[in-house]
This record gives C-alpha cells, sequence and structure tokens, in this order.
C-alpha cells in the first residue's frame, strides 16, 4: 500500500520526515554514521519510513524517552519538534502519541543480589523493599502502575539507578536486561533474574488526530516485521539476541 499524498502531508507537513530519537537507548542507536548522525535501527527505520514517503529524514535527538514525549506537544516550528517519534509505547504516553505497532522489543528484568533469594516481580514487590529505577523510562511507568508495596527509587539516568542500587544498598535494580547482564559482570555477587516483569515494545509514533495517516503507519511497521527487514536491520547492527523481534 503506497502512501497517497495526504498521508505524506499528514507524516511530513514541512516536507522531510522529522524523526525523534530516543538517544538514551543503546540498543536502538548503537554508534554514529560517517555523516555525523546516530546510527543504530532506530534511526534506519526512520530512514526507511522516509523513503517509503519519498521525502528527505531529518533526526530531532533527545537526552530519554521522557523528553521525547514532552515534544509530542511542541509547537510545529519548534527545533524539538518531531512527525514521527521512535519510542517505546507506553499507555501514558497514548495520552498524546498514537503509536504503531511494536517493531521489536527488549526484556526488562530486575538485577538482585544472589543471596536476596528474589526471583520473580512477586518476591521484589514486598513491603520493605526498595527498587532503583530510571524515572520516565518505559519500565518506570509500567512498574508504576504494577507496584503495589515496594518502594521505587527514581534517579536521572540508568548510571544514576545502578549507583543508588550498589552504594544504597537497595534491593533491586529495574532496567533493561541487556543492560542489566553488563551490571551483572561489573558487580560480583548479583545476577539477573530469569523472568522478566515486562517487555519494552519500541514502536513509531505520531500525533493524534491522524487515524489515516496511523493506518498507513501501522502497515509500514507491520510489513517492515513481516518482511524480515527488521531482523535484517537487528543483525546488522549487532544486537541480534538483545533486541528481539515481534511475533503476531
Amino acid at each position: 500500500m503506497k502512501p497517497d499524498v495526504g498521508i505524506r502531508e499528514a507524516l511530513a507537513p514541512q516536507g522531510r520526515l522529522r524523526v525523534g530519537l530516543n538517544m538514551a537507548n543503546f540498543l536502538l542507536i548503537t554508534g554514529t554514521a560517517a555523516s555525523g548522525e546516530p546510527d543504530g535501527v532506530s534511526p534506519d527505520m526512520g530512514k526507511k519510513l522516509a523513503e517509503a514517503l519519498g521525502v528527505p529524514v531529518e533526526f530531532v535527538l533527545f537526552d530519554g524517552p521522557g523528553q521525547v514525549a514532552d515534544a509530542a506537544s511542541a509547537d510545529v516550528a519548534s527545533p524539538q519538534a518531531w512527525d514521527v517519534a521512535n519510542i517505546a509505547n507506553e499507555p501514558k504516553r497514548a495520552a498524546t502519541i498514537d503509536f504503531s505497532p511494536a517493531y521489536c522489543e527488549i526484556q526488562a528484568s530486575f538485577l538482585v543480589r544472589q543471596q536476596s533469594d528474589l526471583h520473580s516481580l512477586a518476591d521484589v514487590d514486598q513491603p520493605g523493599r526498595t527498587i532503583a529505577v530510571k524515572a520516565r523510562s518505559a519500565y518506570e511507568l509500567w512498574l508504576s502502575d504494577h507496584i503495589k508495596h515496594a518502594s521505587l527509587i527514581r534517579v536521572d539516568s540508568m548510571e544514576e539507578s545502578y549507583k543508588a542500587f550498589v552504594e544504597q544498598g537497595l534491593d533491586a535494580l529495574a532496567g533493561l536486561r541487556p543492560k542489566l547482564l553488563d551490571y551483572q559482570l561489573e558487580t560480583q555477587g548479583t545476577l539477573v533474574t530469569e523472568v522478566p516483569f515486562t517487555a519494552v515494545k519500541q514502536s513509531m509514533g505520531i500525533h493524534r488526530g491522524m487515524p489515516h495517516a496511523a493506518e498507513w503507519l501501522a502497515f509500514f511497521v507491520n510489513q517492515s516485521v513481516a518482511s524480515g527487514q527488521v531482523q535484517e536491520l537487528i543483525d546488522s547492527h549487532g544486537v541480534t539476541g538483545r533486541l528481539s523481534v515481534p511475533r503476531y
């Protein structure tokens, strides 16, 4: 299904596709291209979408997912304005962003101490337990909705949450499983829980109120997954086994 003029104008009203990128996602942004632009699965998905629309791409860079979500309300002429945002699909963000189906997923788990006997969300979510977590990440928003008894210790970055876990002796560190596995290697006496508490779904989002464009974007993402294109991008950027393609 080729995009018609109406879809092109809705998704790229400035004549170019401005793609908002979360630069904090180390699995989706894996380096810098020769052009100086960000490189990885997320930028490549933006480029593929721009190619399908027949317009040039422009990347709008953000330090974290919260800033990407905030920019959904930016003035169209603002340097922070985006037309499409590559960001985790999360219900609170869906209030202002219309999400496509996920094009890839990342498991979120806990890093705990081996002697703690914590193995699951139920074990961690007990009175008196403390969980370090990066504020406004998709998994923090999920935990905020689901944790009933434990306390969430929110900080501004993944590195700060790891530091809080180690230095404050917190019970668990929440995060994306691949990063937690790296921390496990660095931190003696820790392990990553085998059962993830959620899977963070990475999607493409547009401003709400454009149902025809949203339908076409969903088609584009589904085709990208079904054709094997997303898996090819994952393989080419060396994140095979760390990112997974959804099964529809």
